[in-house]
């Protein structure tokens, strides 16, 4: 049932053809059958069959997303179900709340079925910090399934189910969705209420759907939208139906492709393959423009200083008093502090918090931290400037489709180069979405990365379901020999 259309599924619970719980139990054994993906930290099975059965009382009604399951990232937390962010300093966590967007899940009568595995704190590209190992890509086992959002990416890949929530601070929901052939939404900054998500770089964080298709994510952002009082960088904004530009016609849309995005950084296969979708929205009346961006290429830079001065200061909070892992009879406070960070976090958490307590010490926070957001904001007003003239800017999601889980990881400056051409999108506060548009020579998925004005995510969906409808790609890694 679960690899139908949302619709069919709907109409199937409306005429109780089938019941919820048929849903969650075809979820559960599809994710034990993928088992060997390692997607998920933790299994919410009893709860999750609990909540089917009471929703065996309620009306199906209009709500196309009743009693459907949702798998939900491990950094956002969870009222009475673990949430580890994939660290062995947060292994045995159970949060006492639950994040807004979980609220808003439950309250829409979607059904949480685990969380996801993850880079450790989301800091990453590959999902391969996590503690509990790295989530394998379903279309080549042997190859990553991109990061952070990794394990959110490879269960919607699996077709375990249709829907999953990831985070995105420099391409962490776009980036997996181009290495594993789904649909990854990166949502304006303060467009979904941030509050309990388990903050990485509070500036740049933002919670976004990762689904099937175009539709069905436009259709989880319709639930996870909106202001919250607990949230002060939440967005004031008119609640809205990202729906409603789905199916429209492209013609005269302006569209701009940014020179740096099509360099010779990324590879020839997917440089074509986004060129091929250029031409066919140009052949269906669509205006698409090669121009120059200034600051593209400063981005990684920008990144560093800003994610990781912010995330030394967030993770200040884990010094083993207050929750999650403690060593046992320390000599005194400062023995304490230190072997439970020592022992509790990961190499590349730790290598993030001592650039980051360095570039935001003394004077250097004047230095390179103030400095890197000053060229930030001259990034959005060359971002404001392009958008001034055109609809939408499109690019390749990635430089490189995906590559071995077995790739050294001894290079630190290659996970953010992994994100060079979504960082930006983080940097001015943009939504941006992945969508896939074909295969490279080894089979795997190609993302194509859409871009829009602040609080323009109904004008991506409906150029990324246009792309979607006229290429109509098999993407099930289950039916490799019809991916042809």
């Amino acid at each position: 049932m679960l690899d139908k259309t949302i619709e069919e599924i709907h109409e199937a619970l409306k005429k109780k053809v089938i019941k919820p719980i048929d849903l969650v139990e075809e979820a559960f054994n599809r994710i034990e059958r993928n088992k060997e993906l390692n997607a998920y930290i933790t299994l919410n099975k009893e709860a999750a069959i609990k909540r089917a059965k009471e929703l065996e009382e309620k009306e199906v009604g209009d709500n196309l997303l009743f009693g459907l399951p949702i798998a939900i990232k491990d950094n956002i937390v969870t009222k009475d179900l673990r949430t580890t962010c994939a660290s062995h300093i947060l292994e045995n966590f159970i949060p006492i709340y639950d994040a807004t967007v979980v609220e808003k899940i439950n309250a829409n009568d979607m059904i949480i079925i685990g969380k996801t595995n993850m880079d450790e704190f989301a800091m990453g590209s590959s999902s391969r910090t996590s503690y509990f190992g790295a989530p394998k890509n379903p279309w080549d086992k042997t190859k990553i399934s991109g990061g952070s959002s990794g394990g959110s990416a490879t269960t919607i890949a699996a077709r375990d189910l249709l829907f999953a929530l990831g985070t995105d601070t420099g391409g962490s929901i776009r980036q997996p969705a181009s290495y594993t052939g789904i649909v990854g939404m990166k949502p304006t900054y303060g467009r979904v209420s941030r509050y309990g998500m388990v903050a990485f770089a509070s500036s740049l964080d933002q919670i976004g759907p990762m689904t099937r298709s175009v539709y069905e994510n436009a259709l989880l952002l319709n639930v996870i939208a909106g202001e919250d009082d607990k949230d002060l960088t939440s967005a004031n904004k008119e609640p809205e139906d990202f729906t409603r530009k789905i199916g429209r016609d492209i013609k005269g849309m302006k569209i701009a492709l940014p020179n740096y995005f099509m360099s010779d950084i990324v590879t020839e296969e997917i440089r074509r393959e986004v060129e091929k979708t250029k031409n066919m929205l140009e052949e269906n009346g669509a205006i698409v423009d090669y121009v120059d961006m200034k600051y593209l290429d400063k981005a990684v830079t920008l990144y560093q200083i800003i994610a990781m001065g912010e995330a030394s200061s967030n993770l200040a909070r884990f010094d083993g008093i207050r929750y999650g892992y403690s060593i046992e009879n320390p000599k005194d406070i400062e023995d304490l502090y230190l072997e439970t960070r020592k022992n509790g976090f990961g190499q590349e958490v730790k290598r993030r918090i001592m650039v980051g307590s360095y570039l935001l010490s003394g004077e250097n926070a004047k230095i390179y931290y103030n400095k890197a957001l000053s060229i930030r904001d001259d990034m959005k007003k060359e971002f404001d400037k392009v958008f001034e003239n055109y609809d939408l800017i499109i690019g390749p999601t990635t430089t490189t489709t995906a590559y071995d889980l077995t790739d050294p990881m001894d290079d630190p400056s290659k996970s953010f180069m992994d994100d060079v051409l979504v960082i930006p999108v983080n940097m001015a506060g943009l939504p941006g979405l992945s969508l896939p548009i074909g295969f490279g020579k080894e089979h795997m998925p190609i993302g194509l990365h859409i871009i829009a004005n602040s609080f323009d995510e109904a004008t991506i969906y409906q150029l990324a379901s246009f792309i979607e409808q006229k290429l109509n790609l098999n993407l099930n890694p289950r039916k490799d020999d019809e991916n042809v």
